[in-house]
């Protein structure tokens, strides 16, 4: 990109100055022709005219003419006038300026325009340079002929225009090396997050993504270096995810897998003894296929197709909610109120993480014991609740309870502690919370809240 940037500077600098050349060039052709022309103009405004001295015309006298206008006239700088009169030279123009070569000395140009019958321009090169000259007749006699020659140094001129081409030059390299700094400055300074791009990228492994890129300014590359973090971002909760599923697994597989491994080994010949064995194997395995549904649960959770919105109306899904909630166990089931209006959520997962709160109460709870579900609507969020007349939960496990693997010290002893992570998970994924109410007093009461409508969220199907 440098390089391309400076050759394209390049070009247009060189290409300016030689059209700016061409040009001047042009422009120095049509005033020269026009300097010559004014003078054969003025010199016949002259001979119409009278002499300055006596106030009379001019007359026949052709030699008096071309002395008032010589006397008169200033020629400009690399000019030169030659008069000629029978064929020799008369006079020239004032020695103010020395020509780079006298004219009037060229025996050649003396033959050519001495005697001259027509109109005669052109260019010719002289030991001087190339002369541009417009050289007329002058009729005023007709027994004497005289000729008026104008002439301009085209190469002196040119001279003067090269100087200034030079300057233009001159500004024009320095534009290009002012220019050619500027680019290697802002090349430097779009390439700078580039290559942190490729060395956080570089850098970047499993066990390593902590790795971020500076975000400086609005500009495309700051917008390309937030994309490169959010991309990290998500790799870095993806490779946390996996750990903790591995974790995890490893951690609550590694128990059952243990007493399976017991109880086969001492496998007994006895029908009785296998019996109990077997059963225990299976309820074991049981275990453990329960476990790991729970945990792909988890590890699903913060994928962006883990929901799946539309609309429910609050009313219906809390009775519903209750139907199912009855087939737990022998309790006194109570609904302690239903919520009025549509929202946007996922039914299914938000129906998953009601009856996981109910199978909790069901495991605090004796037969008999009262369970109350019900729901409420407010303005921008719906609340599910599940509450129950156990133990309770103690003080110091009130907030420990909704992470991975942790259970109360009033849970029952089969559980894996993954119930109320899974519904913590449900609720986030909503956008919404599931908190344990109340102040620890016996009995619990536990709910969810989540938004009545969804943000759209890229690649969510509905």
């Amino acid at each position: 990109m440098l390089f391309a940037h400076v050759g394209l500077l390049t070009i247009t600098v060189v290409a300016s100055v030689l059209v700016a050349r061409q040009v001047l060039l042009e422009r120095l052709e049509e005033r020269i022709d026009h300097e010559l022309a004014q003078e054969v103009s003025e010199l016949r405004l002259l001979a119409n005219g009278t002499d300055p001295e006596t106030g009379r015309p001019f007359g026949a006298d052709v030699r008096r003419v071309f002395e008032v206008f010589l006397e008169r006239n200033i020629p400009t700088r690399n000019e030169a006038v030659v008069t000629y009169v029978d064929g020799r030279v008369f006079r020239r123009s004032p020695r103010l300026r020395a020509p780079p070569y006298r004219l009037d000395r060229d025996p050649e140009l003396t033959r050519r325009w001495g005697r001259l019958e027509d109109t005669d321009r052109g260019e010719i090169s002289t030991p001087g340079g190339r002369v541009r000259f417009l050289a007329v007749p002058v009729r005023i006699d007709e027994s004497r002929s005289a000729t008026f020659v104008v002439g301009v140094f085209r190469d002196q001129e040119e001279g003067e225009l090269n100087e200034a081409i030079a300057a233009l030059a001159a500004v024009g390299l320095a534009l290009l090396v002012a220019g050619s700094i500027l680019a290697w400055r802002l090349a430097g300074g779009v390439l700078g997050p580039v290559r942190a791009v490729t060395s956080t990228a570089r850098s970047i492994s499993a066990t390593s993504l902590e790795g971020r890129i500076p975000e400086r300014g609005g500009d495309e590359i700051a917008q390309l270096a937030a994309t490169f973090n959010e991309m990290l971002d998500r790799l870095e909760r993806a490779f946390a995810d996996q750990r903790n599923f591995l974790d995890d697994a490893g951690h609550e597989l590694r128990t059952p897998l243990t007493i399976v491994r017991g109880h086969l080994e001492t496998l007994e010949d006895d029908p009785a003894a296998r019996q109990r064995t077997v059963a225990i194997v299976l309820d074991e395995v049981k275990r453990m296929g329960r476990m790991v549904d729970d945990l792909v649960l988890l590890a699903q959770s913060n994928e962006p197709d883990f929901l799946r919105v539309g609309s429910v109306d609050v009313a219906a899904l809390t009775h519903d909610l209750y139907e199912k909630a009855r087939a737990l166990g022998e309790r006194d089931w109570r609904i302690d109120g239903f919520g009025r209006g549509i929202i946007v959520v996922d039914g299914q997962r938000l129906t998953q993480a009601v009856m996981q709160l109910a199978q909790n109460a069901v495991e605090h709870t004796a037969v008999g014991d009262e369970i109350g579900l019900g729901s409420a609507v407010s303005v921008g969020g719906a609340q599910f609740w599940v509450r129950d007349t156990g133990a309770g939960v103690a003080a110091a496990d009130r907030e420990r309870i909704f992470e991975r693997l942790e259970r109360g010290r009033n849970a029952s002893r089969g559980g894996a502690g993954l119930g109320l992570a899974i519904v913590t998970a449900i609720a986030r994924a909503h956008g919404g919370r599931a908190v344990l109410d109340g102040d620890g007093a016996p009995g619990a009461r536990f709910s969810i809240t989540v938004p009545t409508d969804q943000p759209e969220r890229e690649g969510l199907p509905t």
